[in-house]
């Protein structure tokens, strides 16, 4: 067994990759969360050290990104309908900031909401 890991996917606060954590371990996965006690003990500092890391080993990678798909949600509009992305046309987008700059990085809340496609990458603005 390789002991090389692999992050799945980051989530701002431990709670949210519990049910995740949990279907992975029932499938047989084994999971490691990088940073979750951290974040425990000061829930203020996730942005600053990027979130808690789901992470599994390499070799179980795809079977772990396939069980991921199909319990993750994507992102919806204020109807509850999903994001389409415009240049594939894909139904597969998270929200997604960039976080450039000091004034954003200090103040994540005032960033503007943007869609990044899972299927293509590219990186879009609500409309």
């Amino acid at each position: 067994m390789s002991q090389t890991f692999y992050t799945i996917a980051t989530f701002e606060y431990p709670a949210d990759v519990q049910i995740l954590k949990g279907r992975l371990e029932s499938e047989g996965i084994p999971v490691f969360l990088r940073d979750e006690n951290t974040i425990n003990s000061d829930p203020l500092i996730s942005a600053a050290i990027g979130g808690v890391k789901l992470q599994v080993y390499f070799s179980d990678k795809d079977r772990a990104i396939a069980i991921y798909d199909e319990v993750r949600a994507y992102a919806q509009d204020d109807f509850g309908n999903p994001i389409v992305c415009p240049n594939c046309k894909a139904k597969k987008s998270e929200v997604y900031y960039g976080r450039k700059g000091i004034f954003n990085k200090l103040f994540p809340f005032f960033e503007k909401r943007k869609y990044k496609c899972l299927n293509c990458g590219i990186i879009t603005n609500p409309m």
